[in-house]
């Protein structure tokens, strides 16, 4: 059995063969194109919505980091109102008033004996000159 290839023959085989495989190349190059445009894709979709969860959760950060401002402002303000309001309860205090009630009381004994004391020497000095 003897097979006869012309030429042309062998040029057109090399030519099929040649076109069939850019054609399986471009059919494998689109193919590989097309996947990695959906990866992409699916890679940017991933890349937002990791971007909005993250936005979502520094506004909530700075939420929380605003409110704990106002809270320590707020702590601030009724303290500075304390130590404002500090000395006037000081002084209100019932121990207070009781220790200066009995600071009135013993200076009130002594001024009714230095009256007793002057209106004494009133009367003698009344009674020894008449």
């Amino acid at each position: 059995m003897t097979i006869q290839l012309d030429f042309w023959h062998i040029v057109s085989l090399v030519i099929s063969f040649v076109g069939a495989s850019a054609g399986a190349g471009k059919l494998m190059l689109s193919q590989m194109q097309r996947h990695l445009e959906d990866r992409f894709k699916a890679q940017e979709q991933a890349r937002m919505a990791n971007h909005e969860h993250l936005s979502r959760r520094l506004d909530a950060i700075e939420l929380a980091a605003r409110s704990e401002g106002d809270n320590w402002q707020r702590v601030e303000r009724d303290f500075l109102r304390w130590q404002a309001e500090m000395p006037i309860h000081y002084v209100r205090r019932e121990d207070y008033v009781r220790g200066q009630s009995i600071v009135e009381a013993k200076l009130d004994g002594l001024a009714a004996k230095i009256d007793n004391v002057t209106l004494r020497a009133a009367l003698e000095k009344r009674d020894g000159t008449q």
